[in-house]
């Protein structure tokens, strides 16, 4: 398979990766969010905790294999990234740390502040990594301040604070209302009565957050930011090098996609039209329906960001010429062709299994079953 064909490959495979990671272990964040207030006493909060509490940890490996996949297909990208986003990155981890412990320890004493305090401390671990992932791609979309020198060595010269500016701050409510009426989604699914109605509501507002917020930001973003635009002509086929190109900055060059393949306008128009029939469907109990919904238009807001950086993968606001794209920050073709026949062996069985293990799964988590069940739930 030539280069050209496997950097592209590569790049939808790494956003298909995200957005699995986005659609399997987002609902479960999103119902760690919901959790203080969804859940009115222990017991309800008992059921919230149960919905995800048999896979939520199955749910890490798109996390683990999305930032393998970066690691290996995008090297330059992982260490840049990993480097300027340091102190975010640990936040995200710090953020998670919280749910193991979270859901093993929160109902081993029989006691109201020790619960409370592990049910906030699993609200921390769902609501923070939606919105610093959020925060992220707002700042790739105005670019990160790195630049490479002659030996392909980054220097970073932002801050942790710089990156909580307006827009990324707006990316970052997209994100986590995403995730949040994803969550209520599927937390509508598995639940039945007072919660199930709670949780519906839940899934309304954030639904309706997300439009507004996603609609700011395609305003800002068209309006208000620069885009990033490559003038010199590139080769494909050409190994890795950053520095090998020409960028300019330019007013609604993020919107070039969309005038050149007028088709690319589908993936924004999921979103509008995705979370309005949640809704519907939502209000017609067709829950399984629609959290099939909701994953689409989960798909719609990350394949946006997507389509509009393409081919960007992390732009450099402090020297355009040293920004990533996928043609110059990929690793060789033969660990691309290498990596491409392992993910076709190995996603499709991370794929079979989760399918099974949420039949096996599948059904109501009621509030007479954790009653009943109170020594072997969590």
């Amino acid at each position: 398979m030539d280069y050209p064909t496997l950097k592209v490959i590569w790049w939808v495979l790494v956003g298909f990766l995200l957005i699995c990671f986005a659609i399997m272990d987002g609902h479960d964040m999103g119902v760690g969010t919901l959790l203080p207030f969804v859940g009115r006493n222990d017991v309800e909060r008992r059921v919230v905790i149960n919905t995800v509490g048999p896979h939520w940890d199955g749910n890490q490996v798109w996390f683990v294999t999305s930032g393998g996949a970066i690691f290996a297909a995008w090297p330059l990208v992982y260490a840049t990234a990993f480097s300027g986003f340091y102190w975010a990155m640990l936040a995200v981890l710090w953020a998670l740390f919280f749910r193991p412990v979270g859901f093993d320890y929160r109902s081993k004493i029989d006691n109201a502040v020790w619960r409370s305090t592990w049910d906030w401390g699993l609200f921390i671990g769902g609501a923070v990594p939606p919105m610093i992932f959020g925060v992220a791609f707002g700042n790739l979309l105005q670019g990160v301040p790195f630049v490479f020198d002659d030996n392909l060595v980054s220097t970073y010269s932002g801050s942790f604070w710089q990156l909580l500016n307006p827009f990324a701050l707006l990316a970052g409510v997209v994100s986590s209302a995403m995730i949040t009426f994803h969550g209520g989604v599927y937390l509508a699914h598995r639940t039945e009565g007072a919660i199930q109605q709670r949780a519906m509501g839940s899934a309304r507002w954030s639904g309706l957050i997300l439009l507004a917020s996603f609609t700011l930001a395609g305003i800002w973003l068209a309006s208000g930011i620069e885009g990033y635009r490559i003038t010199s002509v590139v080769d494909p086929a050409a190994m890795a090098n950053p520095l090998g190109k020409t960028v300019v900055r330019h007013a609604g060059a993020w919107l070039d996609n969309y005038r050149h393949w007028p088709l690319t306008l589908l993936v924004p128009a999921l979103v509008y039209l995705a979370t309005p029939m949640t809704f519907v469907v939502l209000k017609a109990r067709r829950t399984g329906l629609a959290f099939i919904l909701s994953s689409l238009a989960l798909t719609g807001v990350i394949g946006t960001a997507g389509v509009s950086m393409f081919p960007f993968i992390m732009p450099s606001s402090s020297s355009p010429v040293s920004s990533l794209t996928v043609w110059d920050a990929v690793s060789s073709q033969k660990t691309l062709f290498i990596m491409l026949v392992a993910a076709l062996i190995f996603v499709p069985i991370i794929i079979a299994y989760t399918r099974w293990c949420y039949r096996v799964m599948a059904g109501k988590v009621t509030v007479a079953f954790i009653e009943k069940n109170k020594h072997s739930t969590y």
